[in-house]
């Protein structure tokens, strides 16, 4: 049994599509869904899947071996970053190496590092007139956006599109291959 623990500070519409992709698989378990926003959205869409969340502190997760401790026990096999906001302390890069995934909203290496995510990607891509973006899903290495690309796929970026439009075409790519690329991610590991 593959065990996979969702980092998510946000709505959590990516956690849920992880957790629903491999609920009724018997060789994966979403195993634990970890926030530092107690007001975060995913903690609904976890309880409603029946999947413990753990709520912690920036002082827990930077200062302490909590986090750590706690995904060795669970013996997670793969940490899967969906909306996290917080930079990913070098303890847990160098206890997951190659098995640590995030998922952001563009073509990197464009529109990434501290500061771009969510709406900041969609409004830059707009503004800068371009003609598409997309996803990337990439390893995490310990600086932002900048560990190797597993998987990137694009969309066409309109002229008359706001960046609340280029958002909604970007979801559609992230529901669509983000928990197909993570199954393929479990099976290459050993």
């Amino acid at each position: 049994m593959k065990r996979i623990a969702i980092f998510a500070s946000g709505s959590g519409s990516n956690a849920e599509k992880i957790g629903e992709y491999f609920a009724d698989r018997n060789d994966v378990q979403v195993t634990l869904i970890l926030t530092n926003n107690p007001q975060a959205g995913v903690i609904q869409r976890a309880r409603k899947l029946h999947i413990p969340v753990v709520i912690f502190d920036r002082k827990t997760f930077y200062d302490t071996e909590q986090i750590l401790e706690l995904l060795i026990n669970n013996k997670i096999d793969l940490i899967v970053l969906a909306g996290f906001m917080m930079l990913i302390p070098a303890k847990l890069v160098e206890a997951f190496p190659d098995r640590m995934v995030n998922i952001h909203p563009a073509l990197l290496p464009k529109y990434g590092g501290k500061g771009m995510y969510g709406s900041f990607v969609h409004e830059a891509v707009v503004a800068n007139k371009e003609k598409e973006s997309g996803i990337t899903i990439h390893f995490v290495n310990q600086h932002y956006d900048e560990g190797n690309i597993i998987f990137q796929t694009s969309c066409e970026v309109l002229e008359t599109d706001s960046p609340d439009d280029v958002a909604d075409k970007i979801h559609v790519l992230e529901h669509k291959h983000f928990p197909k690329i993570i199954d393929e991610v479990l099976s290459g590991l050993n």
